[in-house]
């Protein structure tokens, strides 16, 4: 029983394959939606105002596509060794992938919250998702803050 429980411990690698795989999708997704991009503004020679909007979705992609690399790496070096990597993205425990993570999460609301600020179809809607980007980054940044372990 001993050494299946050791080597179940290799189960996590769907997990990191998955989230890889995903990753890398998202970062090709968003690598395809800069070129779709920058031929609409050649075409409309940049006047077109959804290109803005365009340009903040790009952002919210390739933040995605950063969390779900940062998530299959730390589930790596968590469960299966280290590797080669700069020394933020280094992770110990699940602690440190939760306020990489959460840090990640974060910018994705910021650059949702500044899509819809920029669209304005909706001021009390936008005023009220304003108030809850403010209060789940508020939480997060608590966690983070508070969470540390000494």
């Amino acid at each position: 029983m001993e050494k299946l429980l050791e080597k179940s411990k290799y189960l996590i690698l769907i997990a990191v394959a998955a989230s890889f795989a995903a990753s890398a999708v998202a970062f090709l997704w968003g690598g395809f939606k800069v070129i779709f991009i920058l031929i609409n503004l050649i075409k409309t020679y940049g006047k077109d105002l959804s290109a803005a909007v365009a340009l903040i979705e790009l952002m919210d992609t390739f933040l995605i596509a950063t969390a779900l690399l940062v998530f299959s790496v730390g589930m790596y070096e968590l469960f299966i060794g280290s590797i080669s990597l700069p020394d933020w993205l280094v992770i110990h425990n699940l602690y440190d992938l939760k306020t990489k993570l959460g840090s990640v999460i974060i910018l994705v609301m910021a650059v949702t919250f500044l899509k819809h600020l920029v669209e304005w179809r909706d001021p009390q809607g936008t005023y009220y998702f304003g108030i809850s980007v403010a209060v789940v980054s508020a939480a997060l940044i608590a966690f983070s803050h508070f969470g540390k372990k000494e």
